[in-house]
């Protein structure tokens, strides 16, 4: 488990812990990511694209692809976690829609793909670069196929009221739906993107090299950004510090213990 202030991180103000669910009851189920690195995603989902037009994930899964789990009426980290992506993707030296795509799916089954085709108008200007539309697809679906989507990637979301308490991740993916990189917060690096495509084009699982930086930085959902976090680092820092100057005087006791039965 990562960052715990990222797995509650709300679209809208509140609390992460128990939430209401749209019946208005009370839901236990969790907020967290469990990453299934080396799992597919399931490739006969049916979603429909900002067209309104039906289509299997297979259809649009065909190579190296980035996954979005967010929803559109999201007011805060799902904008930031997409447009953080469209200001990296002109650095990504890659072709889109040949090479790669990128793939935003709702989590929200009450989202209509018109709403979907003005994200992707907004995002696609965003992008100031020549990226062809089928490069960036949009989808909304049902809630069985979403559940069943956000379970193969094991992203788990809890709905509070009109928005939704989930994790700030995003995925890429092979052309087989095999899930080899996750991706944390919402700034990107050109160069985990392209590392991330290639070990996808390739059939590689690889590292979450994010988890490090998100170690060390927490998402305030009232600033809308990270912070140092300095008390975990320096806490880690002491431990560290400690338990090798521990080891050391370990090592050196043994060897000066050693050297009286050596002279004899």
């Amino acid at each position: 488990m990562l960052l715990a202030a990222l797995w509650g991180t709300p679209c809208g103000a509140g609390p992460a812990g128990l939430q209401a669910s749209p019946d208005g009851g009370e839901t236990g189920n969790r907020v967290g990511l469990d990453e299934r690195l080396g799992a597919r995603l399931p490739l006969d989902l049916v979603f429909r694209d900002e067209t309104g037009k039906e289509v299997r994930l297979r259809e649009l899964i065909t190579g190296p692809t980035i996954v979005l789990p967010v929803y559109y009426g999201c007011s805060n980290v799902c904008n930031y976690l997409q447009g953080g992506l469209a200001r990296v993707l002109p650095e990504v030296k890659r072709v889109p829609g040949k090479e790669y795509r990128v793939i935003s799916v709702s989590i929200d089954e009450t989202e209509t793909p018109e709403l979907a085709a003005r994200y992707q108008r907004m995002y696609l200007s965003a992008l100031r670069v020549n990226f062809p539309p089928g490069g960036w697809k949009f989808l909304t679906g049902d809630a069985q196929n979403i559940k069943k989507f956000a379970d193969a990637a094991g992203y788990h979301f809890q709905r509070k009221g009109r928005d939704f308490l989930h994790p700030v991740a995003s995925f890429v993916v092979a052309g087989d739906g095999m899930i080899v990189r996750y991706l944390y917060g919402t700034s990107f690096l050109s160069k985990d993107l392209t590392l991330a495509l290639l070990e996808a084009r390739e059939g590689k699982v690889g590292t979450t090299i994010r988890k490090v930086v998100d170690y060390c930085f927490s998402f305030d959902p009232n600033s809308k950004s990270y912070e140092f976090n300095l008390l975990r680092v320096s806490a880690t820092a002491v431990i560290l510090c400690c338990g090798g100057f521990f080891l050391f005087l370990v090592l050196t006791g043994r060897k000066g213990k050693q050297h009286p039965l050596g002279d004899k």
